[in-house]
């Protein structure tokens, strides 16, 4: 079992990473380049560094959540710089941020080249949903260190399959966020064409919550939201969200793959954006659709 973990970037999902491991007994050291972040690991027993390369240094196995490309390939930087001798440590770095695929490529290329070992195991959940064993983490990669790093992924996971080679995790990340941006919407329009028919919304997610042909995680996640239209404070934020959506899109787009439902989706969280709600859950579609309906507003802060 790994007794010192790293994490670079200590935001939500990798902030929440760390307090699950600390919890379990296990050593973090951590890098963000935000004062606030590293705070947070502190007052929860971690140990905040002043870099990645001290990280690296400090640390075996290095999980990474970052939020851009651009944050991927200055950590993968400072990475390649704290391994580039032929006697420095060489860690596990599990790469669990949703990110274009060709972003995550150069990543396994850049450390490949200086022995460095890449895993491709991004995450489907919200880190709300870390305490109820609620991910899903796509494991992908060497098989030998996938099985390495397994205990340590378990901390945070039941359901942590391994889905074949470096890649197939973001893949199989796309394909699954590809669906909840429509369940989503797909929700918030049957939210509205409820109210419309003056049924009561929290009598419609009480029977169709747990039923097994129409409830799913995002109707019994997000439809507590909309039945109750409080979207703050929110599981995903609808701008961070648009980053995901175009990472979807450009890849479709890239495969050649028609995706008329997900187009038509978009623009309801583009909406969403333009009507101030960048900064609520993206369950707040569903007052997008609402608005369209004329469905009375319920005086939401923006």
């Amino acid at each position: 079992m790994v007794v010192t973990a790293g994490v670079i970037g200590l935001g939500i999902m990798g902030g929440a990473m760390a307090q699950a491991m600390l919890a379990r007994g296990i050593c973090v050291v951590g890098f963000d380049p935000a004062d606030a972040a590293r705070e947070r690991l502190r007052a929860a027993g971690g140990e905040p560094l002043p870099s990645v390369g001290d990280v690296v240094r400090a640390a075996p196995t290095i999980i990474v959540s970052v939020a851009s490309s651009a944050a991927l390939a200055a950590t993968v930087d400072a990475i390649a710089g704290a391994c580039a001798g032929e006697d420095d440590v060489k860690p596990i770095v599990i790469e669990t941020s949703t990110l274009p695929l060709e972003d995550k490529q150069a990543a396994l290329e850049r450390l490949a080249a200086i022995g460095v070992t890449v895993l491709d195991c991004p995450i489907s959940g919200t880190a709300v949903r870390l305490p109820e064993r609620a991910w899903t983490i796509f494991v992908s990669g060497d098989p030998d260190a996938c099985r390495q790093v397994d205990p340590l992924l378990a901390i945070f996971a039941d359901n942590k399959p391994y889905v074949g080679t470096y890649g197939n995790g973001s893949r199989m990340k796309l394909a699954a966020n590809h669906l909840v941006a429509i369940y989503n919407v797909a929700y918030g329009e049957s939210m509205t064409f409820c109210r419309k028919m003056g049924l009561d919304p929290a009598q419609v997610l009480e029977l169709f919550g747990p039923s097994p042909v129409l409830g799913t995680g995002v109707l019994r996640l997000r439809g507590k939201m909309m039945v109750a239209r409080e979207y703050q404070p929110a599981t995903m934020k609808v701008e961070v969200w648009q980053k995901d959506m175009q990472v979807i899109g450009d890849e479709a787009k890239a495969m050649g793959a028609p995706t008329p439902v997900f187009d038509a989706c978009r623009m309801v969280y583009t909406s969403a954006m333009a009507q101030g709600l960048g900064g609520h859950d993206t369950a707040s579609v569903c007052e997008v659709l609402g608005r369209m309906a004329g469905v009375p507003a319920p005086g939401i802060r923006t």
